[in-house]
C-alpha cells in the first residue's frame, strides 16, 4: 500500500517531526518556564491557564504542532504578565504564613456560620497591609494566608500591622491571635502559586510560632534593618522537612 502524504508527514525526518523538534528547542531558549502547560503551571483561573488546559484538550488535525505553538505563546505572555523577566525562580522573595492559634478548637463549638463571620472580620483586617506594602496574597488557608513581598521590611512591616489591626477583631467573644512565620529565598512560580523548599521553610518557621508571635528565618533576618526591628533567638525551634541550619528568631518592631 502506497504510503500517503499525512503518513509521510508524520513518519521519522518528515516536516512535522522537524517543526514539533523546532518548536520544544525555542520554548527552552525563549524566556518562561518551558513546562508551562502541563497541571501544575495551568491550575489558575486566569485567561492564561484557561487557554492552556483548552490546547492540552483540543482535538484538531494537527493537534501536537498546534498545542506546542499555543504553548510556546503563552509561555511568553506568562513572563510578560508576571514581570519574572524571564528567570523562573530567581526573584528573591520574602514568604510570610499565618494563621490564628486554637482556631480550629474554636470552631467546632461555634459553628460555621459564625466561623465564616469570623473569618471575614480578620481577612478584612489582615490583608490589606500586605497590598499596602506592596506584596501579594498568594492564597488563603482556611484561617490563614500566605503571601510574597518583594522586600523584607515591607513584609515584616505588613504582619506587623495586621497584627495591630486584629486586635480590633472580635467575634462572639472571641480574640483572634495571629502568628506568623517568613523566609526569604528564591521559590519556583507556577501558575497563581509558589512551591519549592523555601515555600516549606516559611510555613515551618510560621509553625514553630506561638499565639501573637512572628518568628524569621536566619536568611530573612539578615535583610532586615536593624533599626526597625529586634529579634531573639527560638532555641527551641525544630521543624521537619527544611534543612537542618535553618534558624528561627523572634521579631519585634521598634516602632
Amino acid at each position: 500500500m502506497a504510503e500517503t502524504s499525512d503518513d509521510a508527514s508524520l513518519s521519522e525526518g518528515g516536516p512535522e517531526p522537524r517543526l514539533m523538534r523546532a518548536l520544544q528547542l525555542a520554548r527552552e531558549l525563549l524566556p518562561g518556564d518551558s513546562s508551562y502547560g502541563d497541571p501544575l503551571s495551568t491550575s489558575g483561573s486566569d485567561a492564561r491557564a484557561l487557554v492552556a488546559r483548552r490546547l492540552g484538550e483540543a482535538a484538531t488535525e494537527r493537534p501536537g504542532i498546534l498545542k506546542q505553538a499555543g504553548l510556546t505563546a503563552l509561555q511568553v505572555w506568562e513572563v510578560v504578565a508576571h514581570g519574572t523577566g524571564g528567570k523562573l525562580g530567581d526573584d528573591r522573595l520574602a514568604i510570610v504564613f499565618t494563621d490564628l492559634v486554637g482556631f480550629s478548637d474554636w470552631a467546632l463549638e461555634a459553628g460555621d456560620d459564625i466561623s465564616l463571620e469570623l473569618l471575614r472580620e480578620v481577612a478584612g483586617a489582615i490583608e490589606p497591609p500586605v497590598t499596602a506594602h506592596r506584596g501579594e496574597v498568594v492564597k488563603r488557608l482556611g484561617d490563614g494566608m500566605m503571601a510574597v513581598f518583594g522586600d523584607a521590611d515591607e513584609a515584616a512591616a505588613a504582619v506587623f500591622e495586621a497584627r495591630e489591626r486584629l486586635e480590633d477583631v472580635e467575634v462572639a467573644g472571641y480574640r483572634p491571635r495571629m502568628r506568623a512565620g517568613m523566609h526569604v529565598g528564591t521559590p519556583r512560580r507556577l501558575a497563581d502559586d509558589y512551591l519549592g523548599v523555601d515555600v516549606n521553610v516559611a510555613a515551618r518557621v510560621a509553625e514553630g510560632a506561638s499565639g501573637g508571635e512572628f518568628l524569621v528565618s536566619g536568611d530573612a533576618l539578615d535583610e532586615l534593618d536593624p533599626e526597625l526591628v529586634s529579634s531573639r533567638k527560638k532555641h527551641r525551634f525544630r521543624a521537619k522537612g527544611v534543612p537542618s541550619d535553618v534558624t528561627a528568631y523572634s521579631l519585634r518592631s521598634k516602632r
